[in-house]
Formats: C-alpha cells, structure tokens, sequence
C-alpha cells in the first residue's frame, strides 16, 4: 500500500528559472567582463513522498543548484519556494534573487 499526495496538495519545494552566473574578472581593477553561466532556467517541484535526484556530467551545475536552493549562494534570478506546515496553515517561504 502506497501513500500517494493528493492532487490538489502544493509542492513542498517548487524550484523556477533557477539562474545563477558567476562573474570573470580581469586586470588590477578586477573589472567585470564576462559571466560563467554555472545554471541556467532551472525548474522542477518535489512534492509530499518524493524523491528527486540530480544527476549529470562533471561540472554541469548539480552543486550549483543545490547550494542556490539552500541559499549558499545567492541565484542570479529566479524564485525558489518551501512549503511548511505549522497547525493547519501552509505558508510559502519565497527566496527571490536580488535585482
């Protein structure tokens, strides 16, 4: 017998456009010419009973969106949303990148 998530339950975590690039810089004035796109437009939602796994090259951004998630490195853009649970109530705890 297995647990399934009812239909209409939100995500416990709902990942969008995930981005994050990392500056180059250059000369004494370490002056910004360029940006390593380490993750570009991520998405993906986990819900109640799920799994997810991240799998891929060396070097293809699996840490990267990790650490973005977690907030060890701040996103470049996109939204990164956690479901939680207190009493009855779901609340959304909303990590937007910084314009």
């Amino acid at each position: 017998m297995t647990n399934l998530p009812a239909e209409n339950v939100p995500p416990l975590l709902d990942v969008r456009e995930l981005r994050k690039y990392f500056p180059i810089s250059k000369g004494f004035f370490r002056r910004v010419v360029g940006h390593v796109r380490a993750v570009d437009d991520v998405s993906f939602t986990v819900g109640e009973g799920e799994t997810l796994g991240l799998v891929g090259e060396s070097g293809c951004g699996k840490t990267t969106v990790s650490r973005s998630i977690l907030r060890a490195h701040d996103p470049t853009a996109g939204q990164v949303l956690y479901r939680t649970r207190r009493a009855k109530w779901s609340t959304w705890y909303r990590c937007q990148a910084r314009s």
